[in-house]
């Protein structure tokens, strides 16, 4: 049995590949990754791994050491290890552990090469992207173009793939779960201005790798990483930028002042309206009548493409679609005349863009959080969150979202018997007290959407929720991957280029 780690959601990796000698780890791309994620090269040093290489760079032969191959199952990675042992080895001898299940052809591929240097083969079950505590990701944000795109040729390649990374953290948590499945999408959250600390602060900054820059008082350039080791920032991350201004620590006070910079220039203005023609009513609970009387103030101001973008969509959501003509308009108001996808190509996620006298959408009915709100221009809840709180109440419609497997013997959120089906007799240390909820979302999760996870864990107390989707997108990403669909698969050509003698 594999013991979970404390932090994240993945088995601690030295208790799958130590040996008693010191020894070369050598990744691939996403491995590196996934370690990365969760162990610094300190915890690799204590375990006697001296050195880490890249699978696919060129690497100079250590006949005396033994070496650790974590690795993706493909054809690449495959070939990639062959090669270190054909024709001639660099190592001592090889310990095999793919993240997933081997092909049989790749299997034999590599047996029939080089079999008499591999001392161990394992696959451990571990094919998905430990985010945070209760968050994971497939680490493919191709996924939603494959998925989504009329011209995808490898949709169900990657729904497979998708599936097949989803059984490995099922293994790894050691679950065996009843599943439910509903085609249905909440196009409002991922493309609102949030003012959480997390989600305010990946959309309005440029952070990339979960990494802020900054500029300190001194004048000196720094940096910080957002992530599970910063225990302030876990504190912080989904507490309201009001409440976070107040706090005065280090880099987390120049994030900040970076987020309420935004906030002041336009952001607070765009949030009234936005929350507005989300939630379909102002802040006095007065239901919106005219729509557009709520956008044109945002039309007629300077802000960005985008943020308009945005607003011109949450318009034509509050009405489940609009005319010809008036999107016609709109787009010319936003001048992207050259460039309609950003809103045309919703129509490809199933979202109703384009009104016609047939066309009828009945809007989900929403649970009542009036006594709920706290802040004004936070009022929009994510639906995924009803949705979370309607499994564990075990209120969760069985028409909308009926069972794909086996429904768990009993699921009544208390967490009296626990959701996990069994083929096997848990003893009293492998039972838990409560119950747990794995929700995933295919083509991407919002930051907002992640924070529900934690909230909902709280309150419920009886049942921890994990999420987990694809990959991570922002407001901008989304958007610039919606517009993206209408395009074909990716071509490769060969630029020649001539050159004067």
């Amino acid at each position: 049995k594999i013991p979970l780690s404390r932090k994240l959601l993945v088995p601690h990796p030295f208790t799958i590949f130590t040996l008693s000698s010191s020894q070369i780890l050598i990744l691939d791309p996403f491995t590196t990754k996934l370690l990365s994620s969760c162990c610094k090269m300190s915890d690799l040093m204590s375990e006697k791994i001296t050195i880490v290489e890249d699978l696919f760079k060129s690497r100079e032969p250590v006949l005396e050491m033994k070496s650790i191959y974590f690795m993706t199952p493909t054809a690449k990675c495959v070939d990639a290890f062959i090669k270190d042992f054909k024709p001639k080895p660099k190592y001592k001898a090889a310990y095999v552990y793919f993240t997933d299940y081997c092909p049989d052809d790749l299997f034999n591929k590599m047996r029939q090469a080089c079999g008499k240097h591999i001392r161990v083969c394992k696959e451990i079950n571990i094919s998905f992207m430990p985010q945070e505590a209760q968050v994971f990701t497939c680490d493919n944000p191709g996924a939603f173009r494959s998925i989504y795109s009329p011209k995808s040729q490898d949709k169900t390649k990657t729904l497979e793939t998708l599936a097949g990374q989803l059984v490995t953290l099922c293994a790894t948590l050691d679950e065996y779960p009843g599943i439910r499945y509903k085609k249905g999408f909440d196009p409002v959250t991922p493309i609102l201005h949030e003012l959480t600390y997390q989600a305010m602060a990946y959309d309005l900054i440029d952070i990339e790798n979960d990494t802020y820059k900054y500029k300190a008082r001194d004048g000196l350039e720094k940096q910080a990483l957002l992530n599970e080791d910063d225990m302030l920032w876990v504190k912080l991350r989904h507490q309201h930028i009001a409440e976070v201004s107040m706090t005065e620590v280090c880099s987390k006070t120049y994030l900040a002042e970076d987020c309420m910079k935004h906030f002041a220039n336009n952001v607070e203005k765009l949030c009234k309206a936005e929350q507005d023609l989300a939630v379909g009513a102002d802040v006095d609970g007065l239901k919106v009548k005219d729509p557009m009387r709520t956008l044109l103030p945002v039309l007629l101001n300077p802000y960005s493409k985008h943020d308009k973008i945005r607003a011109v969509l949450l318009y034509i959501f509050s009405l489940n679609g609009t005319t010809e003509e008036n999107l016609n308009k709109l787009i010319e108001h936003v001048k992207i005349e050259g460039e309609p996808e950003y809103i045309q190509n919703w129509k490809e996620l199933g979202v109703p863009i384009i009104i016609t006298p047939s066309f009828f959408s009945r809007k989900p009915n929403r649970r009542e959080r009036s006594q709920e709100e706290r802040y004004s221009l936070s009022r929009w809840i994510p639906t995924i969150k009803d949705v979370m709180e309607d499994v564990v109440e075990n209120k969760l419609d069985t028409k909308e979202w009926p069972h794909q497997s086996e429904c768990p013997a009993a699921w009544n959120g208390s967490g009296a018997v626990s959701a996990r089906q069994k083929h096997r007799a848990s003893t009293q240390d492998d039972r838990r007290t409560g119950s747990r909820l794995i929700i995933f979302v295919i083509g991407g999760i919002s930051f907002s959407e992640m924070r529900c996870a934690y909230e909902v864990t709280r309150a419920m107390k009886t049942c921890e929720v994990i999420i987990g989707s694809s990959h991570i997108l922002t407001p901008t990403v989304l958007l610039d991957d919606i517009k993206a669909l209408s395009k074909g698969p990716m071509e490769s050509f060969t630029l020649e280029v001539e050159t004067k003698a």
